[in-house]
C-alpha cells in the first residue's frame, strides 16, 4: 500500500477511536503521579486554575469554531464517513485549517500541566502532534478529492495548526448558543472530570486517603449540573435543534 494511502487509512482509523485520547492520559498521568515526584504535585490554587484556564482557552477556541459553523462543511467525520456540502474559509477557518484540533490540544494540556512534568508535556506534544497528523491528513485527503483546486488555493494561504499570516474573513452566519450547548457540553465536563480524577489520585498518594480537593469538589459539581442540565433539555426538548447547524 502507498505511503498517502496507508497515512489515509490510519487517520480514519484513529478518528474513530478518538476517545482513546483521553483515557490514554489519564492513564499516563495517574502513572506519573504515582512514579513522580510527588512533592511537585502538592495543592497550589493558583498554578492549578492557570492549567484549567489553559483547558478553558482549548474550550473557548471550540466554541468560537463550533458557534459560527453551519451544518456539513469541511469535512466535518461522522460514523458514516466524513462530509463536506460546502467548504469553510471564513470565521476561524480564515486563520487555520483545523481550529477544533488546536482547541483540543490546549484542553488536554492543562490535565498534563497539572502534572508538573517537563518531559511528560513533551512526550504528550508529540504524542498529540503524531496522532492527530494522521487525522488531519485524511480529512485533507478528502477535501482535496472533492474540491480540487479551491482547496489547494485555500491550503497555500492558510496553514493548517499554527497561523503564521492572519487575514481574517467576518463569516456571513451569527454566533449560536444553542449549537455550542448542544454540542460542546460532553467536552466541557470532561475537563473537569479529568481534573477532579487527578486531583483525587494525587490526594491518594499524598496522604494515602481518598478525598477531593475542595475547589475540584465544587468545579466538578457545578459543571455535572449544567452537563445534567443541556442533557435533560436535549432529551426532552427541540430548542437545541437550530436549522442548519
Amino acid at each position: 500500500m502507498a505511503l498517502v494511502h496507508e497515512f489515509e487509512n490510519s487517520g480514519n482509523w484513529l478518528f474513530r477511536r478518538r476517545s482513546w485520547l483521553p483515557v490514554f492520559i489519564i492513564a499516563s498521568g495517574l502513572l506519573m503521579l504515582y512514579l513522580g515526584n510527588r512533592q511537585v504535585i502538592i495543592f497550589d490554587l493558583r498554578d492549578e486554575m492557570i492549567f484549567l484556564g489553559v483547558s478553558m482557552l482549548g474550550q473557548v477556541i471550540r466554541i468560537f469554531t463550533v458557534g459560527f459553523t453551519p451544518k456539513n462543511t469541511s469535512g466535518r467525520n461522522t460514523a458514516g464517513g466524513q462530509i463536506a456540502d460546502e467548504l469553510n474559509v471564513t470565521g476561524i477557518y480564515s486563520i487555520i485549517r483545523h481550529p477544533l484540533y488546536v482547541g483540543n490540544f490546549f484542553m488536554w494540556l492543562g490535565p498534563v500541566l497539572f502534572l508538573r512534568s517537563v518531559w511528560f508535556t513533551v512526550v504528550f506534544c508529540l504524542f498529540f502532534w503524531l496522532y492527530y497528523e494522521r487525522i488531519m491528513f485524511a480529512e485533507e485527503q478528502f477535501l482535496r478529492r472533492k474540491f480540487v483546486e479551491i482547496y489547494d488555493k485555500y491550503s497555500e494561504k492558510v496553514r493548517a495548526f499554527i497561523p503564521f499570516h492572519v487575514k481574517f474573513i467576518p463569516t456571513k452566519l451569527t454566533f449560536s448558543f444553542r449549537n455550542i450547548l448542544k454540542r460542546e457540553h460532553n467536552s466541557f465536563f470532561n475537563v473537569f472530570v479529568v481534573f477532579a480524577v487527578l486531583d483525587l489520585f494525587r490526594n491518594l498518594f499524598l496522604s494515602e486517603k481518598i478525598y477531593m480537593t475542595r475547589i475540584w469538589m465544587w468545579l466538578l459539581i457545578g459543571a455535572a449540573c449544567i452537563w445534567s442540565l443541556i442533557r435533560l433539555i436535549k432529551r426532552f426538548t427541540r430548542w437545541l435543534e437550530v436549522d442548519g447547524r
